[in-house]
């Protein structure tokens, strides 16, 4: 249930004077800083980072705490984030202006293919401000649903967020869910409307919204064009002046969150680390708080956005740290790293992502299976909101049960296996957890929907809540929703528990023995048009035999839909040529009990390709 919240709702005020000053370089090349006002003439005594400093290793110790700013870039999706933050890293000097700067921080292919950001990616800022320098330590986070555990994991290593809202489209489904995500970690939130060039863009009405529904006065909303540039300034003055600065304590041992990890096969797990308090610094020996191994620390450094190294990282600052960890199953996302022999208390870490969606993976050859598990092994640590647990069948082998946040984070993690691991799976149909017991009473999450609440968030504009079964929502309901709205609607989901519904086990015959892979638990509702839709697939995926195949869907002895392969058939009367009638009867009577008898000595053997089609077939 959403719950509207009151005026103290936590955004840090002005911690420096307002004024307008300049941005500074960062980036591995010379190139004039872009001015916004006159630079007091203090700064030409100020020391900025060269281009040879850049080569070689940064000394992060020139940014004290209170220079130091950790915020997230959080929205609904095709908001504009991914676009402030390529215009964050032109300001600063950090990557150079050019006309090919689109989504600099989605690295992925899958992200660049689709136009959507699946993994949160971080950068850090050097900016000057009043001839001061500030580290700004930034993190642009998904903004589909599928994706929200990334959202979560990205905020704990921050003080703040740009909540960006367009200004076109207005609030939506995960500008609701993120913004809760940020005020129930007690973050700073400074609200940012987007497009404001659109033609139909109409801030004001936003501007309303946000603080109608979240109670955040509408003069601390900053209108931009990311796509321009226009006011992107400000937003860098906002988050110096907004957001505080990270509390912790360089004089205490060291402390040492992991909040995300990539994996590369020559140097190991590439552990993403928030410092909350300590120092760590190359060949350190630290230990891990879940397995308790020590390491020594080859590297350490920012991303800027690649890799630079550094002499050290201090407490308050966000980078990188190699450690030598090889085996993927050492380094677990919200980790305690801490030095040897200097034991500290673990932090807490992450709540566990619950998956909302199942699916069946399988290697196309058992031959792979060894490399497809090393594959899914070092894509799951990128992705630890995947669950998997080990799996078999006899039409596909061995293989694994997976279970993903929705649909669209399934299609992303099996494309991700394509394009990065040059792997090919076979991806069963998805489903959704059953409880079942004994007694035959049966359980199920909701079946249909059940309207909980409405509320109108202006004229134009309705946020409706309902209680829906998730078996109905995990497939097309999300595309279907578009479609209908025109791509004006949006959605978000999240677990509402368990609850009673007619379920029945369907089986699936040929020629009458139950075929086990494709026995399957619906709703009785839907038994029959599911029933009949895998009859018809099973229909054009069996080859034709000798005889005549029945393909039928039953529910206990009822058998609620049939399909039928048709025999071969020898012309048996191609050389009768005329002659009496009786002949031709006798040996089409031979022909047809012969066939009889085959079909009951005879075997359906469903080949794989068979059950591929309609496995991956979605209901």
């Amino acid at each position: 249930m959403w719950t509207l919240v009151g005026r103290g709702w936590g955004c840090a005020r002005a911690l420096a004077p307002r004024a307008t000053g300049a941005a500074l370089l960062g980036g591995p090349g010379p190139r004039p800083a872009p001015t916004f006002g006159a630079a007091p003439e203090s700064w030409a005594t100020d020391r900025l980072y060269s281009s040879a400093e850049f080569k070689e290793k940064l000394d992060m110790s020139r940014f004290p705490v209170e220079n130091i700013r950790n915020f997230s870039i959080i929205a609904h999706v095709d908001h504009g984030k991914s676009t402030l933050a390529d215009r964050l890293l032109e300001l600063t000097g950090t990557i150079d202006k050019t006309k090919n700067n689109k989504q600099v921080l989605d690295k992925l292919q899958v992200e660049r293919e689709r136009g959507i950001t699946v993994k949160a990616q971080t950068a850090s800022l050097f900016y000057n401000c009043e001839g001061k320098q500030y580290l700004l330590n930034l993190i642009d986070t998904p903004g589909h649903v599928d994706f929200s555990y990334e959202v979560s994991r990205s905020l704990s290593a921050c003080q703040g967020v740009l909540l960006v809202v367009d200004a076109n489209e207005g609030i939506q489904a995960q500008t609701v869910a993120n913004f809760f995500l940020a005020f129930e970690a007690q973050l700073s939130v400074i609200p940012v409307i987007n497009k404001i060039d659109l033609k139909n863009a109409d801030p004001e009405r936003v501007e309303n919204q946000i603080e109608k529904l979240f109670d955040i006065p509408s003069d601390e909303c900053i209108k931009i064009s990311a796509k321009l540039g226009t006011n992107v300034e400000s937003v860098l003055q906002a988050v110096i002046e907004r957001i505080p600065p990270p509390k912790v304590h360089r004089k205490n041992p060291l402390r040492a969150l992991v909040f995300d990890s990539t994996f590369d096969q020559y140097r190991g797990v590439i552990a993403n680390v928030a410092l909350f308090d300590g120092v760590v610094s190359k060949g350190d020996k630290i230990v891990s708080a879940h397995t308790q191994k020590t390491y020594e620390v080859n590297e350490v450094g920012v991303l800027n956005p690649n890799e630079q190294p550094t002499h050290k990282l201090y407490a308050g600052q966000v980078g990188y740290l190699i450690a030598g960890m090889k085996d993927v199953t050492e380094a677990q996302i919200g980790d305690t790293l801490y030095l040897h022999k200097q034991p500290v208390e673990p932090l807490p870490g992450f709540k566990s992502a619950k998956p909302m969606v199942f699916a069946g993976m399988y290697p196309l050859d058992q031959s792979e299976y060894n490399n497809l598990k090393s594959a899914i092994e070092k894509l799951t640590l990128n992705d630890s909101s995947v669950t998997v647990h080990r799996d078999s069948s006899l039409a596909l082998g061995a293989g694994w049960r997976l279970g993903f946040l929705g649909l669209l984070h399934m299609e992303v993690f099996n494309q991700r296996l394509e394009q990065e691991y040059n792997a090919s799976v076979i991806l069963t149909t998805p489903t959704v957890p059953y409880k079942a017991v004994l007694s035959s009473s049966k359980l199920i999450k909701a079946r249909r929907a059940v309207q909980k609440n409405m509320i109108f968030i202006d004229q134009n504009r309705v946020m409706l809540k309902y209680l829906f079964p998730l078996n109905e929502i995990v497939v097309d309901f999300y595309d279907s929703l578009k479609s209908l709205s025109s791509g004006y609607a949006s959605f978000d989901y999240e677990e509402a528990g368990y609850q009673t519904a007619e379920l029945v086990k369907m089986d699936i015959l040929l020629n009458g023995n139950t075929v086990e892979e494709l026995v399957t638990v619906v709703h009785k509702d839907k038994a029959h048009s599911i029933g009949k839709a895998i009859c018809e697939r099973l229909r054009d995926s069996l080859p034709r035999q000798l005889f005549e195949i029945a393909i039928q869907a039953a529910i206990g002895s009822k058998i609620i839909a049939r399909e039928t392969v048709k025999a071969y058939r020898k012309n048996v009367l191609a050389k009768c040529y005329g002659g009496d009638i009786t002949r031709k009867m006798k040996l089409l009577k031979r022909q047809a009990e012969g066939k009889k008898k085959l079909r009951k000595i005879g075997n359906v053997e469903v080949p794989k390709d068979a059950f591929i089609k309609v496995l991956k077939t979605v209901f």
